[in-house]
């Protein structure tokens, strides 16, 4: 089986993938004109005109007013994204998404987007065996191929010269998503060294932090089935409700800890030989420079040996129920001092006990981060880790059991005031294609998912049934093959036995001289041990 993906594995590479700043859009002509709408390869035209997939249009942004946190206008290439970018991009109709509207949206599948299917994100402790080696292949595979369509940008717009010396790099599938949250998440860098404002976020510490982490899962999901071919793979998650210790860190699963030095991966695991980037945001700052994409050493992990007066530990049951229970998805000021916010709770600013924002420990998700002290403690490196992934599932899935509970309207998600990227017709940061933060404020079935252990008790007991006659399948295979080996070997040593038998009667019969006589001498006992000896010397 291990044989069989790699071989699949190797046919993929030549397999391009589609996320931020498409290459087609990063010429000095086209960041001159302002306009990425590349075209697609299927009719030739810009945006699948033709075909009827998009078209090319003005890029309309929201000018509702934003919180008071960040106190500055025209400094940082996030504010009204993608504007100081591009004010012209593909707008993909009917079931059609992407930066050329090549692909198909959220929950759509075939040629023409029109086959809609529900995928089920399992608990990564109920996938098969087969299941979870592909997880971590796939996860692999992603790190170790370069992007063939897609780039990071090294440089603000202004070290561009406004787009007139493009800076931009060539990047991993993985890492492009590594760079994509630390891109949302980095300081706004006013000009010069040390000199950057810290108290801006486009995709955390406000009411975008949910809706930004299920595009953002939706779309990596999205490029590893593009990147495998395998329309039916979906994103694992870890329940680590009244988890004692990191239970996913096993050297089958995200690595264990290595016996030589407890920061690293185990070697026998495949992540201890993967190297994190944009991981250094204090220098970054020091310097006024963005993340360049170099490597920065190995992956860290030490859970458990975080410092206490962060966070006590890995969050409760009784810790998501609190927090599901709070009506309002965001308060106040709709920040980290948001009260009785569920939004401010389940992010771990605010007390998964009292609601209070605030809170003088993390909690919650932000606590999870802390555990595993080490790459996944910085915010904005922590997705250098692939427990980031598996994390961050599960946080979506509370975030669905919220909107299942309370079922709020649309208009519950702040449209003015909200910290500034976060209101909801603005713009994620950095994605292209574009997507609002408030079309995210939704249910998952809405884009095609579905956590299994949110389903009806009927269906959670056919899925399950389905994935232990899989591993059924599996082992009655493997047992199969070794009844045949077994077979075979049994076989070939009864041949060789009745071979060894029949030279031994041969030689017993035959007259020696005394120059013949065997190195061993014992009995002339056709089946003693001694005679094979002899016949072995």
């Amino acid at each position: 089986m291990r044989s069989l993906i790699l071989l699949t594995f190797s046919l993929q590479l030549l397999k391009s993938t589609y996320e931020q700043f498409p290459r087609q859009c990063i010429t000095r002509e086209v960041l001159g004109s302002k306009e990425c709408c590349p075209v697609w390869e299927g009719d030739g035209s810009a945006c699948g005109a033709r075909s009827g997939r998009g078209v090319c249009g003005d890029v309309v942004v929201s000018d509702q007013p934003d919180g008071l946190q960040y106190p500055f206008k025209g400094i940082d290439d996030r504010e009204r994204w993608p504007t100081v970018f591009f004010n012209r991009t593909c707008r993909c109709l009917q079931n059609f998404m992407g930066h050329n509207c090549g692909d198909c949206s959220f929950g759509y599948f075939g040629t023409n987007c029109a086959e809609r299917r529900e995928s089920i994100r399992k608990n990564i402790f109920h996938l098969s065996a087969t299941e979870r080696q592909k997880f971590i292949s796939y996860l692999n595979l992603a790190k170790n191929t370069m992007s063939q369509d897609y780039v990071m940008a090294t440089g603000t717009y202004s070290e561009m010269n406004n787009g007139t010396m493009p800076m931009f790099l060539n990047v991993s599938i993985y890492d492009l998503f590594v760079w994509m949250h630390f891109y949302v998440s980095r300081h706004a860098m006013l000009g010069g060294t040390n000199n950057v404002w810290r108290q801006v976020d486009f995709g955390h510490w406000a009411p975008a932090f949910l809706p930004w982490h299920r595009v953002y899962l939706l779309r990596w999901e999205h490029e590893i089935r593009k990147l495998t071919g395998d329309a039916s793979f979906t994103i694992p998650y870890w329940d680590w409700r009244d988890a004692q210790d990191c239970e996913v860190c096993t050297d089958d699963l995200m690595g264990s800890q290595s016996r030589l030095n407890p920061n690293l991966i185990s070697p026998s695991s495949v992540f201890s030989s993967w190297k994190v980037i944009c991981s250094r945001a204090p220098e970054y700052s020091m310097r006024g420079v963005l993340c360049d994409g170099r490597e920065e050493g190995p992956l860290l992990r030490n859970p458990g040996k975080h410092d206490r007066n962060l966070a006590v530990g890995l969050p409760t049951a009784a810790n998501v129920e609190f927090a599901l229970n709070l009506a309002q998805y965001d308060t106040g000021d709709m920040d980290i001092t948001a009260n009785m916010s569920f939004r401010n709770t389940l992010e771990g600013f605010g007390d998964p006990q009292t609601g209070l924002g605030s809170a003088a420990k993390l909690g919650m998700h932000a606590a999870v981060h802390v555990f595993m002290n080490g790459s996944m403690s910085s915010v904005q490196g922590s997705a250098n880790d692939p427990i980031f992934i598996l994390h961050h599932a599960f946080v979506d899935s509370i975030y669905e059991q919220w909107l299942r509970r309370h079922q709020p309207d649309k208009s519950h998600y702040p449209t003015t005031n909200a910290p500034i990227g976060h209101n909801s017709e603005y713009y994620m940061a950095p994605f292209i294609p574009l997507y609002r933060n408030g079309d995210y404020f939704l249910s998952s079935k809405d884009m095609g998912y579905e956590y299994s252990y949110l389903q009806d008790p009927g269906q959670q007991f056919i899925d399950n049934v389905a994935s232990y006659l899989e591993e059924v399948r599996v082992l009655w295979l493997w047992l199969l093959g070794a009844a045949v080996l077994g077979a075979l070997c049994t076989s070939v040593l009864a041949i060789w036995l009745a071979a060894v038998r029949a030279c031994v009667l041969q030689r017993t019969r035959t007259p020696r001289g005394p120059e013949k006589q065997p190195l061993i001498i014992s009995t002339d006992t056709e089946g003693s041990s001694d005679s094979y000896r002899a016949m072995m010397s």
